[in-house]
């Protein structure tokens, strides 16, 4: 582990906007702000804003400085990566973003039923040959639904082809609230606000000529939900930090939870 990534984890402890807990406090003793985000750190009672897997923190940022009037947390296990827009909100006083460094699936421990209003999903890994750590699957919809107010949107911009298909599928087998679909958000009616800000990954695409989707719906429990059932071809290009993606699938781990 390289000097600098040490120093960024040392300093993320002191930063005042860094939240991180080891799993062994939160099973023992709880998050003592979970259901008074609001109240305890941000100090009002706007809307709370999640991005699951923030990396560098670009988009919470963004979403902050624009949006005075909602409170931003930015999520992400990676450390060093948090590190970056932790301090850009501190230098510039972004009082309204905030980030959590800890696993999408230990939210339940950090926020409260109905605490949630929105869930921004940037860029994430599609996990093509894994259901259940697809941050779009119906296992995390269950977990999402249960932290989201009535009404709660779930946003999600990706690159992948394939991402896009699936959760479309899946909010369609589910019966979501569909508020908005494109395959090319730069080419749409819904470019504007959406694309004024840019992560480190969708500028990669772009300057490879690669086309953002984006979908947004209504995240509300199901008593039971459904996995697409569909053959959905694989990407087949190559990413700069993932593995070659090709090949085809066939969903079929149905209601697959992480343990």
């Amino acid at each position: 582990m390289g000097k600098n990534k040490l120093q960024k984890f040392a300093d993320i402890t002191e930063f005042a906007n860094v939240f991180q807990y080891p799993f062994s406090v939160l099973r023992e003793k709880g998050f003592d702000m979970k259901g008074k985000w609001g109240e305890r750190f941000f100090g009002n009672d706007n809307p709370i804003v999640l991005e699951l897997g923030c990396g560098k923190g670009e988009y919470t940022v963004g979403l902050a400085r624009n949006n005075k009037d909602k409170n931003f947390i930015g999520i992400d296990i990676k450390g060093a990566r948090i590190w970056s827009g932790a301090k850009e909100a501190l230098e510039t006083g972004l009082a309204n973003a905030a980030f959590l460094r800890t696993s999408i699936e230990l939210l339940p421990y950090f926020f409260d039923a109905g605490e949630v209003s929105e869930i921004w999903i940037t860029f994430p890994d599609p996990q093509m040959k894994k259901v259940r750590k697809r941050l779009t699957s119906t296992s995390f919809m269950e977990r999402y639904s249960k932290l989201l107010k009535t009404g709660g949107i779930i946003h999600l911009k990706t690159d992948s082809p394939f991402l896009f298909k699936y959760t479309s599928e899946m909010v369609r087998c589910n019966g979501f609230k569909l508020l908005a679909e494109t395959d090319d958000l730069y080419n749409s009616a819904y470019s504007g606000a959406i694309t004024e800000i840019r992560t480190f990954y969708e500028q990669q695409w772009l300057d490879r000529g690669f086309k953002i989707k984006y979908i947004s719906f209504v995240c509300e429990p199901r008593d039971g939900y459904v996995e697409p059932d569909i053959d959905i071809e694989f990407d087949e290009y190559r990413s700069f930090n993932r593995s070659r993606r090709g090949g085809q699938m066939k969903n079929t781990d149905n209601n697959d939870n992480l343990s």
